[in-house]
């Protein structure tokens, strides 16, 4: 972290370092927790909000989330499926 790059995006460099420390924590929930669990789900949902939030700050379309990669690993989590309704 450059004191130049704090200043001239604060917001974005804190935003970066809670989505690693979120991913972090969801990994380390599914673990203890199981990958079909509540918690786990719901941990998800905060890298994923959090996610959204850097790319409407950036005004750009993330290509994956850390949620559709873990959707993508684990496809037998609830969240992991999608239905047409």
């Amino acid at each position: 972290l450059n004191k130049s790059d704090f200043v001239e995006k604060p917001k974005s460099l804190l935003l970066e370092r809670r989505i690693e420390v979120a991913i972090e924590e969801a990994r380390s929930i599914c673990a203890e927790k199981g990958v079909t669990s509540k918690e786990c789900a719901a941990a998800w949902d905060i890298v994923e909000e959090l996610q959204a939030e850097a790319a409407h700050q950036k005004a750009e379309r993330l290509e994956k989330t850390a949620f559709d990669i873990y959707c993508e690993d684990n496809p037998e989590a609830a969240e992991a499926r999608s239905y047409d309704v």
